[in-house]
């Protein structure tokens, strides 16, 4: 299993050069992804525009979005961006796709809340055309397009992502409920006829030490679900023990990629999170036999 590392992008009041500067030290971690995740109404930076700048101070890492609200976007402009990024970043951008949650997100963008599904099922048809006709320039049907994941965990969201993707992400939890959502990706793989399997993807929420603020922003970012924000802040990892144990619950219920989300902006938590990140690596690595020493 691979472990990624969210963007404190997502979080209010973080200055721009914050953002930047924890894309260069994540490059120099043991991570295999940034991620970043998407509101429109809500006092974050647009996620194409954060993972371009990290684009910009980074050269190994994935650069992934977990999730982009498509149906909020115009599909050839969206396609156009996705085009740029993943040509700008050396083909290495990850596009995790869903519908988003909040109603105030499709307000603000003036777009109907109610015909989502369908729109978004639409744009996993229609973005891939783009890049396969070459329309938007950039040599794109001379290159492979971006990977696309999709969430979600509805009948429909999974059969959308069985049908037009290459991939689930789940949208975060203890290891049990992924592995239940894991099944339930595999059998509508099998059931659309695709070959091989999903690549799935795993998200958690972390901020070591003092969690006040952490809770709080977690608290308010999934404030639109009532009393079930509490149970999400409840999750925060907030000990090394519980990420090496979370990391470890992932890896056994079949997570091929693991992202980590701060809750909390300080670079501190990013230290830590590599160093609990450098050992369950090296757990995992298997030992070398007497031909290999």
């Amino acid at each position: 299993m691979q472990i990624g590392v969210g963007l404190p992008a997502g979080i209010p009041g973080v200055e721009g050069d914050a953002v930047v500067d924890w894309a260069r030290r994540a490059d120099e971690g043991p991570f295999a992804s940034l991620a970043a995740v998407d509101r429109l109404a809500y006092d974050c930076y647009e996620p194409l525009i954060a993972l371009a700048a990290a684009a910009a101070v980074t050269r190994r890492l994935l650069l992934a979005t977990t999730i982009l609200i498509a149906p909020l976007r115009n599909t050839a402009l969206l396609a156009k961006q996705l085009a740029s990024l993943d040509r700008l970043s050396g083909g290495r951008l990850v596009v995790g796709v869903g519908l988003g949650a909040r109603l105030d997100d499709y307000e603000v963008a003036a777009v109907a809340h109610g015909s989502r599904g369908r729109r978004l099922a639409d744009q996993l048809v229609e973005l891939p055309e783009f890049f396969e006709r070459g329309a938007l320039g950039l040599r794109t049907e001379c290159h492979d397009p971006p990977r696309m994941l999709t969430g979600g965990m509805s009948g429909p969201a999974l059969a959308r992502m069985a049908r037009h993707t290459d991939g689930y992400i789940h949208g975060g939890g203890p290891p049990r409920v992924f592995r239940r959502a894991a099944e339930e990706a595999r059998a509508a793989w099998i059931d659309a006829g695709r070959p091989g399997a999903p690549e799935l993807w795993g998200q958690a929420y972390f901020a070591f030490g003092d969690t006040g603020p952490g809770a709080d922003y977690v608290r308010d970012y999934y404030s639109f679900t009532g009393a079930f924000a509490d149970k999400v802040a409840a999750g925060l990892l907030t000990t090394p023990r519980q990420a090496v144990e979370l990391i470890r619950g992932y890896a056994e219920a079949g997570c091929d990629h693991l992202v980590m989300l701060p809750a909390v902006a300080d670079v501190k938590q990013l230290k830590q999170l590599g160093e609990i990140v450098a050992e369950a690596l090296a757990e995992a690595r298997p030992a070398p036999t007497s031909a290999t020493r």
